[in-house]
């Protein structure tokens, strides 16, 4: 039995030049990369938004709690519009209240409460508290999950809201969630994603899920 070692056979494939090419590239990556990291030396909180039609905007959000959490960080959640039904996320970080200050300032998505006024009334509390939680440098990462929801209702006056944001210790990092972010707040911020929606169960008639939407 003859064994092919033509570059076209299986045992030769590796000969046709793909690993040197695939070396090549790589090697010119690392060194536009490695530049890029040179580069970045400003050390400082930063504000991060997830906004947009898509899921995953407040799971981003607890993601960077977490992951703040990991490296010892101290961490505060409040939660604007949300609170009628307690999340996966709010049990799971209530069992560990020295590294993280949860507060659920909301009564229930608008639809459900159905009335403004004490929907303004409900969001300027949870300001309030957000506003406590800015100004201590002992907390490294603030989540305002749903905070752009209460802006783009006109709940809370933006400007304001900017301004506290900026006033916050120079190490804190910010993260807000919620759809309809607005683009005085997009343009203060220094990371904004936006989650395009391609498909959901829950179009498809399935309810949500624990572990998944809860």
């Amino acid at each position: 039995m003859t064994t092919d070692n033509s570059p076209n056979s299986e045992d030769g494939a590796a000969d046709d030049g793909r690993d040197d090419r695939h070396k090549a590239r790589m090697v010119r990556k690392k060194d536009v990369v490695d530049q890029k990291i040179a580069a970045a030396q400003i050390e400082r909180g930063v504000i991060v938004i997830t906004t947009g039609n898509g899921k995953g905007k407040s799971s981003s959000g607890f993601g960077m709690v977490v992951r703040a959490m990991g490296h010892g960080m101290k961490t505060a959640v409040v939660q604007f519009i949300k609170g009628a039904i307690p999340s996966g996320e709010e049990q799971f970080l209530r069992r560990f209240p020295e590294e993280c200050a949860f507060h659920v300032m909301g009564e229930g998505y608008t639809w459900e409460t159905q009335d403004r006024s004490r929907d303004v009334a409900k969001a300027e509390a949870a300001w309030d508290v957000a506003r406590g939680l800015l100004s201590d440098p002992t907390v490294s990462l603030v989540l305002l999950d749903e905070l752009n929801i209460a802006l783009k209702l006109h709940y809370l006056d933006v400007d304001r809201v900017i301004a506290d944001l900026r006033a916050r210790p120079p190490m804190q990092h910010v993260v807000i969630t919620g759809r309809g972010a607005p683009q005085a707040l997009i343009d203060a911020a220094d990371t904004v994603t936006d989650m395009t929606l391609v498909k959901h169960a829950f179009k498809a008639g399935v309810k949500a899920q624990r572990g998944v939407e809860m």
